[in-house]
């Protein structure tokens, strides 16, 4: 299936360069473009595209709050932030307001390719340990509201081996690297972090990640 992709980013040189590079690509398509966040929404909801790359400062809306647009309206597109530098406290608020992941914006064109591919496949796109790296640095920074008010309680309804998942997935081991830690099969894992994700409301990984760390599961530092 080829993946249809929206780039939003009010630099002309960024979005066409993008563009380029996607669409060499056999199995991803640009499927459209936006100069700002408010017409990045209109846009997702006008063409429905698989993956929106999405840069974060952007005028009229930026790239936060049109990311937690896109989330809340429940539809099939996932967020995949640009930013040009990697430790940026906005890409962690993305990342809560229902991003994916990110990617820097000199990233390569294989890496551009395969962080779609990851991101429209349901999968965190992050290294683990940039994951972990952002969200220790920016939960401790972070005044907000937490990710879910009911953390704590919500937590609660996972079972204890539900639980074990979680914090290791806030630690950045894969599902592979779970399985082997806890000797089950990586199928076992995988249908862990689908329940974890449905008890929780989460959209993946990386959403599971933050939330762990914001009901203090994980302890930032």
């Amino acid at each position: 299936m080829t993946i249809r992709v929206l780039i939003a980013d009010d630099q002309m040189m960024v979005r066409e360069g993008f563009s380029v590079l996607l669409n060499a690509m056999p199995d991803i398509e640009v499927v459209g473009e936006a100069v700002n966040g408010r017409e990045a929404v209109d846009r997702v909801r006008e063409l429905t595209p698989d993956v929106v790359l999405m840069d974060i400062r952007m005028p009229e809306l930026n790239g936060i709050e049109a990311t937690r647009e896109i989330v809340a309206a429940d539809g099939a597109a996932k967020v995949l932030v640009l930013t040009t530098f990697d430790l940026d406290e906005y890409v962690y608020q993305a990342l809560r307001a229902g991003a994916s992941g990110f990617l820097l914006k000199d990233a390569s064109a294989r890496q551009l390719a395969d962080g779609v591919r990851v991101v429209a496949a349901g999968e965190a796109l992050l290294a683990p340990s940039v994951t972990r790296r952002l969200i220790t640095e920016f939960s401790k920074l972070s005044d907000s509201p937490r990710l879910m008010p009911s953390a704590h309680a919500a937590y609660g309804d996972l079972t204890e081996r539900e639980t074990e998942v979680l914090v290791l997935i806030a630690q950045g081991l894969s599902n592979s690297e779970i399985a082997e830690r806890l000797v089950v099969a990586e199928s076992t894992i995988k249908t862990h972090v689908s329940r974890i994700l449905v008890k929780l409301g989460l959209r993946d990984r990386t959403q599971a990640a933050v939330f762990a760390y914001e009901a203090r599961l994980v302890t930032p530092g």
